[in-house]
Parts: structure tokens; C-alpha cells; sequence
């Protein structure tokens, strides 16, 4: 039997996840109330319009007063997205001793110690599971399964958008450009997909995971970030023929102490070759997949559909019956690891490989007038193949080199391709691209 009194959830945001919450909400009222132990009563949800209409969601609900809204709640769930109003909202809600659910990544990423500092002042508590990776369980594993291993590594598939453009344009040998607008015409992207493609969306997310794996801030403006409108259809072909894959990775890693630098923690998000071997290059369409590296429990894979109004909402809910439970328990919830404070280092320490594609004058001693630079430079080779280019059975005089690296510190990698574009007998370099997961 159900004693407890009704607990009173305030909804902010009716789109398409809003929607789903609001569905789901009152579909599995009597189920939910089972498992928590108390009714959930969905009091309210607020809105910018309510001239809009939202077919699915019960209009007698929709309010413009979120504030009033806000302070009657034991439980605020946020999915209107963006930073403001989103941050007030969510920062009345902790002030009024009412938990808050979120799905957004943004607002994390950039106040996310200003927030969880307050939830902690005032013993409210903060969940998160739908921000990063949709439906994916990634967010309380980090949190709580694996608060007290030890964290190494942590390589991601974070963003569906850019991972349905690279597939499509590796399986069907379509053109960044189509891949893309087919991405638009199916709902993945955006009209204005510049968040996704330019790799910020990811961005946010890396920042997020890594601050729950090595329990410290991550600045956003820290996170090393390259999209992925270069990538072409040349570099796909040479991937293929390697036994290689290319996918925007969200990486998250512990950096070790050198005799002159600090130890630290890298978070970047990049294009990346990876073997297809690897676990994450087998992750196709629009689907998400976190590996993580642990000291102790080792390598672990949380695969699953990184977006949508469903697969969202499902995360919230899965939150909320976490936040209902609490309440109807009692007592302190769950508190954050205290802040490691490791320094987020600049891209110029992490040691990777890149593979590099040259075109040079087709000409005896070239090969090894390129070699020199890059053992000057403190890099080693690991493979090289030279390919003369040929015009109606004639050469034309140039000659492509695909050069493999072994691993170096991303500075003298970088290094070397500035003095390899410098050098007279090189033309041009058509590929410059990272190697991971090796």
C-alpha cells in the first residue's frame, strides 16, 4: 500500500522530450507510484507560448508561470534547453530545497560548479543521466558504480548527428555535404547543425564525463575541439584500405607527470582513425557508445541510442523514480566526489599518432629529405607507402606519401607537419588526421 504523500513534479519544457516525459508521466502513473512508493502528480508544465500547439500534451498542464510553478514542486525536471532561462530556473528550484532532473548539456558544461555548489549548500540534489548519451547509462555508472576505482581513459562515440554523417559517408561513398543534408531530411540535424558538426555538442559532453571520471572542473573552454567539415571522401578510402574507420571521438584521459610539467587530464574531441577491431568502430548510424578504462574493473562499453524524445525521456525517468525514492526514503542523498582539481592540459601533451598524407615532388632523395624532419623533430615513423601519380599513363611528377607515426606528444607531431609544409620539395598536404584506439 502506498502511504506516502503524492510527490508534486514540475515539468520546464513541453518539446520533444518534454512531450515524452509528460506521455510517459501519465501512461505508467500506477506503475511508477509501485515502484517509488508514492503517487507522482504531474502538477504543471511550463512553457514560452501557449498559443503553440503540442498535440499529446494535456493542455489543462501548460502554464507561463514557471516560478510560481517551480516553488510549489518537490521535483523540477528541466528539458527546455539553453543556457537562460534554464539556469534561473534551475537554480530557484535547488534554492527552494526541490531535486532537479536535466538533460542539458550546455548548461552543465558552462555552470555545472556553480550549480552543483548550491545543490550541495542546500542538501537538494542534482541528476543528470539524460545529458550525455541519451538513453545510454553512462552518467551513474561514472557516478556511483565506479566512484571508487579508478578511472584512466574514457573514448566516446557522443554525438549521433556527426556518427550517421561519418557511417553514411564510409558505407555509401556519399559526399560530406549529401551526408549531411541526409541527415537533415531524417530529424538527426539540426537546420543549423554547426553544434553537431563542429563538434561543440560533443564538446559539452567530453567536459561532462570528465569531470565525473577524474572528480574535478573541467572549463569548457579547455576542451580541445575539431569538427568534422574537412573530413573527405579521400581520407574515407585511404581509411578503408588501411583496415581503419573514421569517427569523432570524445576523449577523456589522465596525463602523467613529466620531469617539467604537471600531471593532468586531457579532454578533446577530434575525427580519428581507429582500427576496425576496435569496439567502437563496429557503432553505426546514429547510435552513441562510451569505453571507459578502469584500474580495477578495466574495459567497459555503454552502447545505445545517443538521442531522441523517447530514448531521452527515458533517462529522465529513470532519474526521477531515483529523486521520488530518496524523498519517500528520507534522508541525505547522494553527495559528489570532492574536487580532484587536476589542471585541464592544452592539446600539446597528449601523446598520440598521426597519419599524415603528402604530396612531394616525385624525385630521388625526397623520401629520406621527409624522414629526416620528422626524426628531427623527435617523431619515429611507423609505416610509409609512396605511390607515383600517373596522368594517361605518364607521371606527373608528384608523388603521394602516407606516413603512419608512432606514438609522440601532439606538439612535436604538429611540429613536424609546419616544417613538412615548409619544405620546397613538399607540394602540398592533402590529410592530416589522428590514430586511436591502437
Amino acid at each position: 500500500m502506498i502511504e506516502y504523500r503524492p510527490l508534486r513534479v514540475a515539468l520546464l519544457g513541453a518539446g520533444s522530450v518534454g512531450a515524452q516525459v509528460a506521455r510517459l508521466l501519465t501512461e505508467n502513473k500506477v506503475e511508477l507510484a509501485a515502484r517509488v512508493g508514492a503517487e507522482l502528480e504531474l502538477v504543471g508544465i511550463a512553457v514560452r507560448d501557449l498559443s503553440v500547439e503540442r498535440p499529446g500534451v494535456p493542455a489543462h498542464l501548460l502554464t507561463t508561470d514557471a516560478e510560481s510553478l517551480i516553488l510549489g514542486a518537490d521535483i523540477v525536471i528541466e528539458v527546455m534547453g539553453g543556457i537562460e532561462p534554464a539556469r534561473t530556473y534551475i537554480l530557484q528550484a535547488l534554492t527552494s530545497g526541490a531535486d532537479v532532473i536535466t538533460a542539458n548539456k550546455a548548461l552543465l558544461a558552462t555552470h555545472g560548479p556553480e550549480i552543483f555548489d548550491l545543490a550541495e549548500q542546500v542538501g537538494a540534489q542534482l541528476y543528470f543521466e539524460a545529458s550525455v548519451g541519451g538513453a545510454i547509462p553512462i552518467i551513474r555508472p561514472l557516478r556511483e558504480s565506479l566512484a571508487g576505482d579508478k578511472v584512466n581513459r574514457i573514448m566516446g562515440i557522443v554525438n549521433g548527428t556527426t556518427n550517421y554523417i561519418l557511417d553514411r559517408m564510409n558505407s555509401t561513398g556519399a559526399s560530406f555535404e549529401s551526408a549531411l543534408q541526409e541527415a537533415q531530411d531524417l530529424g538527426y540535424a539540426e537546420a543549423d547543425p554547426t553544434a553537431d558538426i563542429e563538434a561543440y555538442d560533443a564538446a559539452q559532453k567530453a567536459a561532462i564525463l570528465a569531470s565525473l571520471a577524474f572528480h574535478t572542473e573541467v572549463p569548457l573552454e579547455k576542451v580541445y575541439r575539431e569538427g568534422i567539415t574537412k573530413i573527405t571522401q579521400a581520407q574515407m578510402e585511404a581509411a578503408r584500405r588501411d583496415g581503419l574507420v573514421i569517427k569523432l571521438l570524445a576523449i577523456c584521459e589522465k596525463i602523467a607527470a613529466t620531469e617539467t610539467e604537471p600531471e593532468g587530464i586531457s579532454v578533446r574531441v577530434y575525427p580519428a582513425l581507429i582500427p576496425l577491431e576496435h569496439p567502437l568502430a563496429s557503432v553505426r548510424g546514429a547510435f552513441n557508445a562510451v569505453f571507459v578504462e578502469a584500474e580495477a574493473a578495466g574495459q567497459l562499453m555503454f552502447y545505445g541510442a545517443g538521442a531522441g524524445g523517447t530514448q531521452t525521456a527515458s533517462a529522465i525517468l529513470g532519474d526521477l523514480v531515483s529523486a521520488a525514492k530518496r524523498h519517500v526514503a528520507g534522508g541525505p542523498g547522494l553527495a559528489d566526489s570532492v574536487h580532484a582539481e587536476f589542471e585541464t592540459l592544452g592539446i600539446d601533451r597528449v601523446f598520440t599518432q598521426y597519419q599524415i598524407t603528402i604530396e612531394v615532388t616525385d624525385q630521388p632523395g625526397v623520401l629520406a629529405q621527409v624522414a629526416n624532419i620528422f626524426s628531427a623533430h623527435g617523431v619515429s615513423i611507423e609505416t610509409v607507402e609512396q605511390m607515383a601519380r600517373v596522368r594517361d599513363g605518364k607521371r606527373t611528377g608528384t608523388a603521394t606519401l602516407e606516413v603512419g607515426t608512432h606514438r609522440a606528444t601532439d606538439a612535436a607531431l604538429s611540429t613536424v607537419v609546419e616544417v613538412l609544409r615548409a619544405t620546397d620539395a613538399v607540394e602540398e598536404i592533402t590529410s592530416v588526421i589522428r590514430v586511436e584506439g591502437v
